[in-house]
């Protein structure tokens, strides 16, 4: 899908997608790499919604139900469309192909579904919110980094759970390196500012498409490298 495209139907509610990661959790063995990422991305999303639930967390709970729930859709339609046999986009592509890999670690197969759905899914998904509520970036840049405060679990949790052990402290080790070589803090900032590029290329649609097209491609080539097997682990 194009950054010009809009999805035809009203997204579903939080609570909703919580339950497709739920089903797909059950249906895919632990180590697969997709599964690794679903299960990191699943204890946010339920997060989301149960702020969502409460109240007064969100400025705008709507518009923020809105843009998680695209969102996570991008992801949950990229896995269907692996499933289905279909060609996925370009920054799905390694995850997908390297899902069996024994020699890729889990903490590699997390920050590169991260990287794929922050880097490319995230921009898109807030236009098409934007799109569909009426609303300018601006109006939901607050919850918007509220949002992105959550998303900060995912990196903590894998640190916390999917480093290997004291020896990845070790300086040496290759795992440690690429455990610093991405942060999530940047690729929000990252997914931000093309979200604002994308809203301004709305009125040069083609321009659009191929500024779409080269993120799709870009962050696809940091997924490769995130997932390159390291010391025959």
């Amino acid at each position: 899908m194009t950054s010009g495209e809009r999805l035809a139907d009203a997204p579903p509610a939080v609570g909703a997608i919580v339950e497709r990661m739920r089903a797909l959790r059950a249906a895919l063995p632990a180590r697969d790499g997709v599964a690794v990422f679903n299960e990191l991305y699943l204890s946010v999303t339920e997060e989301v919604d149960q702020r969502l639930a409460r109240g007064g967390y969100f400025a705008d709970s709507a518009a923020t139900a809105h843009l998680c729930a695209r969102f996570a859709e991008r992801f949950l339609d990229a896995v269907a469309a692996a499933s289905a046999g279909r060609r996925t986009r370009a920054c799905w592509r390694p995850l997908i192909l390297a899902r069996q890999h024994r020699g890729v670690a889990p903490m590699q197969f997390a920050l590169a579904g991260i990287n794929a759905h922050v880097g490319h899914d995230l921009p898109l998904a807030v236009v098409d919110t934007c799109e569909e509520l009426e609303l300018h970036p601006r109006e939901i840049a607050a919850d918007y980094q509220r949002v992105g405060d959550l998303l900060e679990a995912l990196e903590e949790r894998i640190r916390d759970d999917l480093m290997p052990g004291p020896d990845a402290l070790d300086v040496a080790d290759p795992l440690t390196h690429l455990a610093g070589s991405w942060s999530l803090d940047r690729a929000r900032e990252g997914a931000w500012s093309a979200a604002k590029v994308l809203w301004r290329l709305r009125e040069l649609p083609e321009v659009g498409e191929e500024f779409e097209q080269r993120l799709d491609q870009s962050i696809g080539l940091v997924s490769r490298c995130l997932l390159v097997p390291l010391n025959g682990r």
